[in-house]
C-alpha cells in the first residue's frame, strides 16, 4: 500500500507546482486539497525507528496528494468535532500552518482541508537561511496566535504555543518517515521582519520553520 501510494505521489508531482505558480496572489482562488489516505504507509513503531532529520533534498516537488497528506497528519482536523491530529493546551488551536514553496506562501485551513493564497513569489529565504531551506520544495512555518488563547495566562502563551509547536512538527516527522520523505526543523532567520513581511498582527508570532522534501541519494 505505502508504495502504490508513492507511485501515485510521485506521478502527480508537478501538478502542484504547475497551480501554485499561476497568476497573483490577488487573483489566486484557493486550492482544495484531496481527503487524506489514512490507510497504508509504513507501520508507526517503524516509523518511529526511522525517524530522523535531513538537510539535503532531492529536486522534485510533492505532489497535491502527498501535500495534503502531510497537512492533515500535521494539523488537520481527525474528528467530527473538530479536534485535531496534534493537541492545543485548553484545545486553543492556535497555531497556523503556511505553506511556502517556490510559487508562493498558502496558509493551510484545516476545516476546508484547502490552501489559501497569502502572496505570490518565492517567500523562502525570508524563512530561514539555511541552504536546505531553498533546497526544499515545501516549508512550513508554524505561527502562533495568541488572540485565540483566551484561556491561557499571558506569561504561559509563550511556553504553550511553542509545545504545541512540538506536537505539530512531530507530526510531520512521522507523516514523511511513514512515506519515505525528508525533513528539518529550523530555527526562523528574523521573527520580527518576517512578521512584516507576512503582514501579521502583533499577537500573532512565528515560531518555527520545517522544510519538507524528498530525500537525496548520497
Amino acid at each position: 500500500m505505502a508504495t502504490q501510494r508513492s507511485k501515485f505521489g510521485y506521478g502527480l508531482a508537478a501538478g502542484l507546482l504547475l497551480v501554485l505558480r499561476t497568476g497573483s496572489a490577488a487573483g489566486l482562488e484557493p486550492i482544495a486539497l484531496p481527503p487524506p489516505q489514512t490507510e497504508g504507509g509504513r507501520p508507526l513503531m517503524q516509523a518511529l525507528k526511522e525517524r530522523k532529520s535531513t538537510r539535503e533534498f532531492a529536486p522534485g516537488q510533492l505532489s497535491r496528494q502527498q501535500l495534503g497528506d502531510l497537512l492533515w497528519a500535521a494539523f488537520g482536523i481527525n474528528r467530527a468535532d473538530g479536534h485535531r491530529t496534534a493537541p492545543s493546551a485548553m484545545n486553543a488551536q492556535e497555531i497556523d500552518v503556511y505553506v511556502a514553496t517556490d510559487g508562493g506562501l498558502f496558509l493551510y485551513q484545516a476545516g476546508e482541508h484547502r490552501l489559501q493564497p497569502v502572496m505570490e513569489g518565492d517567500f523562502r529565504p525570508k524563512i530561514g537561511g539555511q541552504p536546505y531551506v531553498k533546497e526544499a520544495p515545501v516549508n512550513l512555518l508554524f505561527v502562533a496566535d495568541f488572540a485565540r488563547m483566551t484561556k491561557a495566562k499571558p506569561a504561559d502563551k509563550d511556553f504553550y504555543s511553542g509545545a504545541n509547536t512540538g506536537y505539530i512538527s512531530q507530526n510531520v516527522y512521522l507523516y514523511c518517515a511513514s512515506e519515505g520523505l525528508g525533513t528539518v526543523v529550523y530555527n526562523l532567520a528574523d521573527r520580527t521582519a518576517l512578521a512584516a513581511a507576512m503582514k501579521l498582527r502583533p499577537d500573532q508570532k512565528p515560531v518555527l520553520g520545517q522544510a519538507v522534501g524528498r530525500p537525496r541519494k548520497l
